[in-house]
């Protein structure tokens, strides 16, 4: 829950700057038509772009989040979660040998079933919880556009 109330806070703090900034893009495009300085008019019209921008990546990312959270909630339902924890180190940081271990049973189950959602999403799950973002973002973006298929 905690997580929830993080990104609604983030979301909105964004939202609330996009705006600003989408209102001074507007007041720099009326400033510039009405004192007839195209430089202005340039600008304003240049930096509405990045609230267009960022309304886009918000949308995207917080639809990655619900796809995934309902996936992760299926399989949780399913019991098909993976449930083998990996040491940490006391600063936190994960011990890389023991999440090294876990990887070999999670690819190879996405290469016997290459189409399964469920195969892909745990893969993604071991990824994270290693540490690797990159990569578990990208399993679990497989993963969603595969339960949409079907």
């Amino acid at each position: 829950m905690g997580t929830r109330i993080g990104v609604a806070v983030m979301a909105v703090v964004f939202v609330l700057y996009i705006w600003l900034l989408g209102g001074r893009s507007i007041a720099l495009i009326r400033t510039g038509i009405d004192t007839e300085v195209p430089v202005a008019v340039i600008m304003g019209a240049t930096m509405i772009v990045f609230p267009l921008l960022g309304f886009w990546a918000l949308g995207r990312e917080l639809w990655f989040g619900w796809r995934g959270d309902r996936l992760a909630k299926q399989l949780g339902e399913e019991g098909l979660l993976p449930d083998e924890e990996v040491a940490l180190r006391p600063s936190g940081g994960v011990v890389r040998a023991d999440a090294d271990a876990l990887f070999p049973a999670y690819q190879r189950a996405v290469e016997d079933e290459p189409e399964s959602w469920r195969a892909w999403f745990r893969l993604g799950v071991v990824y994270d919880a290693a540490g690797d973002r990159k990569r578990a973002r990208a399993a679990t973006r497989q993963a969603i556009r595969l339960a949409r298929r079907g």
